[in-house]
């Protein structure tokens, strides 16, 4: 079922332009509908130009999130025809299809209204991998220094600028089909903090990443990595999770 909005009629467009955008947006909640509008093409235009532009000149009551619009933050993050994306940085010219977008909310999250989805199952997922990082010294003792030409901290690097945009956990085919599964950007961090010296807690999280809807689940399908907008690889770390639960596994007998 599809709901068509009204849309404003030609002379109204704040924005001069005669080329126009067919533009699909999902309005409400699991329940919901998709909306259809009508939208000036501009040039240098992404699609939260375009989803800011329903909602200040058609649809006041739009509801999304957005905050740096440069990139930077990751709040932005919607489904845009079937693939995951920042819509700051995704430019309606290399995304639509002939004029075409269709525009949900991220996939594997609860819809709460519209394009705004409900993160609290993918941030609980971070602590149940144990993502925070537990140090030994005081914050009156200063910071340890860790060696940047070492391997773990060469790892540690190439994992630690997630920012928590949820875009891998959209994409992730495995989360879709095991709601208990921990999802990458959670095993990712898991991963950094194994792999940083300075962190205590190294056992507890691989005790927990090791367990059920932990990186054993993971199929190496390559989703998370091949969508992340900042270029990390969780397939990778979740590689890494797996050879070094194998390797405890091993030490301890196999029990």
């Amino acid at each position: 079922m599809y709901i068509r909005r009204p849309v404003l009629k030609e002379g109204t467009n704040r924005v001069a332009s005669s080329a126009k955008l067919d533009v699909r947006i999902w309005r409400g909640g699991n329940a919901g509908a998709f909306a259809d509008y009508e939208v000036p093409a501009t040039e240098n235009q992404t699609v939260l130009d375009v989803v800011t532009w329903v909602q200040r000149h058609l649809e006041p009551a739009l509801a999304y999130r957005f905050a740096c619009r440069v990139g930077v933050c990751g709040s932005c993050a919607m489904t845009v025809n079937g693939r995951a994306r920042w819509t700051c940085r995704s430019h309606v010219n290399d995304v639509s299809d002939d004029g075409q977008l269709v525009i949900e909310p991220l996939r594997n999250l609860p819809r709460i209204k519209d394009l705004v989805c409900d993160l609290a199952p993918f941030f609980d997922k971070w602590g149940r991998a144990g993502g925070r990082f537990d140090g030994a010294q005081s914050r009156r003792e200063p910071m340890p220094a860790v060696d940047p030409a070492t391997d773990a901290r060469r790892t540690v690097d190439a994992g630690i600028e997630c920012i928590n945009c949820a875009v891998c956990y959209s994409a992730c085919d495995v989360v879709g089909w095991r709601p208990d599964y921990l999802g990458p950007a959670a095993l990712n961090r898991a991963w950094t903090l194994i792999n940083d010296e300075r962190h205590v807690g190294t056992r507890e999280v691989l005790d927990k990443v090791a367990a059920g809807g932990g990186c054993t689940v993971c199929h190496s399908h390559g989703s998370c990595t091949e969508h992340c907008p900042v270029g990390i690889s969780p397939t990778a770390a979740i590689a890494g999770l797996k050879r070094r639960s194998f390797a405890r596994w091993l030490r301890r007998g196999g029990e």
